[in-house]
C-alpha cells in the first residue's frame, strides 16, 4: 500500500514500448471462433466499481456484445508454426443502417485488458456504439488471450528512509534474478509479447471481420499500440485518436527521467495552489515558502519515519514525495494530509490519512472476474522493446541527479532499471508517417505521459495535436466536452485543436 494509491487510486500509466519487425504480408482472413460470452455475477460488476442502479444498463450493453477468439502465429517470422489465441469482443453498432465500420479500443498498460472497454466507454458517456462496432481486444499475453505465467519482479519497498546504494544494489540484484527467471520460463511465448506482434494480431482481426480499414482509440500505452499499428499497416487505418501520448522512442531510462521532471512540474503547481490557501494549510503564502516548507517536511520524515499502527502504514520522505506528485483532483486530500503530517507523531494515523486508507475495494477479486491487468505482459512488452541503458551505475547516477534537481519529488522515481537482467533480445520497429487521419491529445501538465511526448510523436508520425489543459492522465476519454469532440471526430472526421480538461479544484 502506498500513499499514491490512497490518494488517487491506480492509473493506467504505461506509455512505452517499441515495435519489432517490418510489417508482414497481408494475412489470410482466418475464421473467428465465436462463442458464448463469459457470465459475470453481480459481485463481479460491483468489483468494477459499478453502482447497482447501473447493472441493468450494463447488462443490456453486454447482451449486444459478441465474444470471439482468433488463432494467430506465436511468431510472425514463422507464420505456419505454433499458433496462439487472441480474444476480443464486438459491441455491435446500434444503428446498423448507418454503420461506419469497426473501431478498436485499448486502455493502456501495457498488459491492460481491453475486453470490456467498449462497454466501459459507453457507460461513461462515449456513444461511439451508435455507428461503430466497438472491438475490445485482449492483446497477446493478457486477459482471455494466450498468456504466460512467470513471476515478474516484486516491487518491494525499501526500508523507510533514504535509499542507500547498498539497498539499491540489493533491489537491482533481485530484479535481475527475477527478470532472468521470467524471460527464461517460456521464451518462445514471452519473447513474442511485443507491441508489433499485438498490432499484427489486431490486423488479423480486422481481416477476419471483413473490414477494409479499422478505426482506433487508445490511451496511454494504447497510444504506442496505435502508433505502431499505423506504422505497420498505414493502408488499413481509417481514423485514429490517441490520448495521453506515449514516448515515441522506447527507452525506459529516458522515460523515467522525463516523467520525474513532469512530476516536479505538478508539484510546483500544487505549491502555488497551496500558497493561495495559506489560511487553510499554513505552509506559507508564496510558492517559494510552500516549496521550502515541504522540502523540510520530506527531510524530516526521511530522518525520522513514523509508523501508524492503526493502518499499518509508514510515512517517510518517499511518501511525502508521492503525495506531492499527485494530479490536481487529489490536491485537497494531498494538502490536508501534508498539513496533518506536520504534527503527526503516531502511533495513530492522522484523520485524513486514516480516512483515505479505509476507502476503496479490498481483498481478491470475486470468482469469475476478468483479469484487468497482467504483470507478466507488462514486463514483457516493456523489456522486449526497451532500448535504454539497464546498468546499475547509470540508473543510480540518474537517480542521484533527480534527488538534486527535485528535492521534494525526486524520491518518487525509480532507482533501478525495470528491465535489468532481461534475457531476451530487444526487438525494434521504427515509427513511420502515413496512414489515415490521426489525432494526438496531450495534457499540458500530466506526468505519466508528459506533453512533450505528444509533440515528439507528431514529429515522428504526423497527425493533429489536441491540447488539453489539465494534468489528468487519459482524461479526454472521460471529460464530457472532450468526449463529444472525440465522437464527432470518429463520426464526421471533424478535427479540433483543444479539448476541455479536468479543472483544478476551487475553494479552500
Amino acid at each position: 500500500m502506498i500513499l499514491r494509491t490512497l490518494l488517487v487510486g491506480a492509473l493506467s500509466v504505461g506509455a512505452l514500448a517499441a515495435p519489432a519487425q517490418a510489417a508482414a504480408s497481408a494475412p489470410k482472413a482466418a475464421a473467428v471462433k465465436w462463442q458464448d460470452c463469459p457470465a459475470y455475477s453481480d459481485d463481479v460488476l460491483r468489483s468494477f466499481g459499478l453502482p447497482e442502479k447501473e447493472f441493468p444498463r450494463w447488462r443490456r450493453l453486454y447482451a449486444r456484445t459478441e465474444c470471439g477468439t482468433l488463432a494467430v502465429p506465436q511468431n510472425y517470422a514463422d507464420p505456419d508454426g505454433k499458433q496462439i489465441t487472441v480474444a476480443f469482443t464486438r459491441l455491435k453498432a446500434a444503428d446498423q443502417a448507418h454503420r461506419l465500420g469497426s473501431l478498436a479500443v485499448n486502455p493502456g498498460g501495457p498488459g491492460g485488458s481491453g475486453y470490456l472497454m467498449p462497454i466501459d466507454l459507453v457507460m461513461s458517456g462515449m456513444k461511439l456504439d451508435e455507428r461503430y462496432d466497438l472491438i475490445g481486444l485482449d492483446p497477446r499475453g493478457t486477459g482471455y488471450s494466450t498468456k504466460a505465467a512467470c513471476k515478474p519482479p516484486e516491487q518491494k519497498e525499501p526500508e523507510p528512509g533514504p535509499v542507500t546504494e547498498e539497498q539499491a544494489r540489493q533491489v537491482y540484484a533481485a530484479t535481475v534474478a527475477a527478470n532472468k527467471a521470467c524471460g527464461a520460463s517460456d521464451p518462445g511465448l514471452i519473447g513474442q509479447i511485443t507491441t508489433a506482434n499485438a498490432a499484427r494480431d489486431l490486423d488479423r482481426i480486422r481481416a477476419a471481420l471483413g473490414e477494409r480499414k479499422l478505426a482506433f482509440l487508445g490511451v496511454s500505452w494504447g497510444t504506442w499500440f496505435g502508433a505502431v499499428y499505423r506504422s505497420l499497416f498505414p493502408q488499413n487505418v481509417q481514423r485514429m485518436w490517441l490520448d495521453s501520448v506515449a514516448i515515441p522512442v522506447p527507452r525506459m531510462d529516458v522515460f523515467t527521467d522525463v516523467r520525474a521532471g513532469a512530476a516536479d512540474g505538478i508539484f510546483q503547481r500544487l505549491a502555488a495552489w497551496i500558497a493561495e490557501r495559506d489560511a487553510t494549510y499554513g505552509f506559507g503564502d508564496t510558492k517559494a515558502e510552500v516549496v521550502a516548507a515541504l522540502t523540510r517536511l520530506r527531510e524530516r520524515y526521511d530522518e525520522h519515519p513514523v509508523t501508524f499502527t492503526d493502518i499499518d502504514f509508514t510515512v517517510d520522505g518517499r511518501r511525502i514525495a508521492e503525495a506531492a506528485s499527485q494530479p490536481s483532483p487529489a490536491w485537497k486530500d494531498v494538502a490536508q494530509v501534508l498539513k496533518e503530517l506536520v504534527d503527526a507523531t503516531g502511533p495513530e494515523a492522522p484523520p485524513t490519512l486514516k480516512k483515505l486508507a479505509g476507502g476503496g475495494p479490498g481483498g481478491p477479486p470475486p470468482a469469475g472476474a476478468p483479469e484487468r491487468g497482467n504483470k507478466t505482459a507488462n514486463v514483457a512488452y516493456f523489456c522486449n522493446e526497451d532500448l535504454g541503458s539497464r546498468t546499475f551505475e547509470s540508473a543510480w547516477r540518474a537517480y542521484q541527479e533527480r534527488l538534486r534537481r527535485y528535492p521534494v519529488t525526486g524520491e518518487d522515481s525509480a532507482f533501478v532499471p525495470q528491465c535489468a537482467g532481461w534475457p531476451l533480445p530487444v526487438q525494434e520497429t521504427r515509427l513511420r508517417r502515413g496512414g489515415g487521419s490521426l489525432m494526438l491529445s496531450g495534457h499540458l501538465h500530466e506526468s505519466p505521459s508528459p506533453y512533450q511526448w505528444t509533440l515528439d510523436m507528431r514529429a515522428a508520425v504526423g497527425g493533429t495535436v489536441v491540447t488539453v489543459d489539465d494534468d489528468v492522465h487519459g482524461s479526454a476519454l472521460h471529460t464530457p466536452g472532450c468526449v463529444s469532440k472525440i465522437v464527432a471526430y470518429f463520426e464526421t472526421g471533424r478535427r479540433t485543436r483543444t479539448c476541455p480538461g479536468v479543472p483544478v479544484p476551487a475553494g479552500s
